[in-house]
């Protein structure tokens, strides 16, 4: 009897130690923001992450932000990049924890671009003619737009001729290819494209620029072990400008620094009186 009970406390020891390894072992994936990259272009921020996690890392990039809010809450994504408003909403919903984010995200841009030889050179052009939001969940891509449009006597509702592209590079695509007049853009995204030669820069330019708003943020969601968030913040924090270039022009950064929610005060408050959150 004594043997059988030590055997089957044996066996309870060997379930539990197996787990815990297959735990271990289970790859961690992390959702992007969609900007037009391939997974050759991301793989030398997937190696950097695997070897400062500790496990494999996986990357992907949602067409649309809904559906990363959905993998996150499905606990199919561990970490994600969200947008501000998409952050909020998910804050709210999930619970999911702000970790980092880059310090050009402190000072984010929307920018209104149209094709190079358009007549339109200030918002107020912009009245009867077609224009392009992003994702309609996103901050660059609507929220901020759809403010700055407000603050400048336009109603988009009645004022504009409005699609949805669903992405910052389909709105790109939209404008230089003459498609829509005009289309507002995160603005780093919007420089990339120009940068990597997946936009024409003698076909399209910015006429506006809109005012500074807190932008994107690394989330954690709320089961995944401290531990696990310290080590994902801790990789992001080191990462250093001339050692790890690579990795920085994938996340179209310089540096990253801790985040906190408080920051997202503003972007709640303007989500609220459009009726957006």
């Amino acid at each position: 009897m004594l043997l059988l009970a030590r055997n089957t406390v044996l066996a309870a020891i060997c379930v539990l130690a197996g787990a815990a390894l297959h735990g271990a072992d289970k790859p961690i994936t992390v959702g992007l923001v969609y900007d037009g990259a391939t997974p050759e272009d991301r793989e030398p921020l997937r190696a950097y992450l695997t070897k400062a996690m500790g496990r494999p890392v996986h990357l992907e990039a949602a067409d649309l932000y809904s559906e990363t809010v959905d993998r996150m809450t499905n606990g199919s994504y561990d970490f994600a990049c969200l947008g501000a408003l998409t952050y909020i909403r998910s804050h709210a919903q999930s619970g999911v924890i702000p970790l980092v984010q880059r310090t050009s995200d402190l000072y984010l841009h929307s920018v209104f671009i149209t094709g190079a030889g358009s007549s339109i050179h200030s918002l107020s052009d912009l009245k009867g003619r077609l224009f392009a939001f992003g994702d309609i969940n996103g901050a660059s891509t609507h929220l901020i737009p759809y403010r700055e449009l407000m603050r400048a006597g336009i109603n988009p509702e009645t004022d504009l001729k409005v699609r949805f592209s669903g992405s910052n590079p389909a709105t790109a695509v939209l404008v230089e290819t003459g498609v829509v007049d005009a289309g507002a853009l995160d603005e780093t995204i919007f420089n990339s494209l120009i940068r990597d030669g997946k936009l024409n820069s003698q076909k399209v330019r910015v006429f506006y620029t809109s005012k500074p708003f807190v932008g994107y943020v690394f989330v954690a969601r709320k089961d995944v072990p401290e531990a696990e968030r310290d080590r994902f913040s801790r990789a992001l924090l080191a990462l250093k400008k001339g050692k790890d270039d690579r990795v920085l022009k994938i996340l179209r950064a310089e540096q990253f620094v801790v985040a906190n929610d408080q920051e997202y005060a503003p972007i709640r408050q303007i989500a609220h009186q459009l009726n957006l959150f």
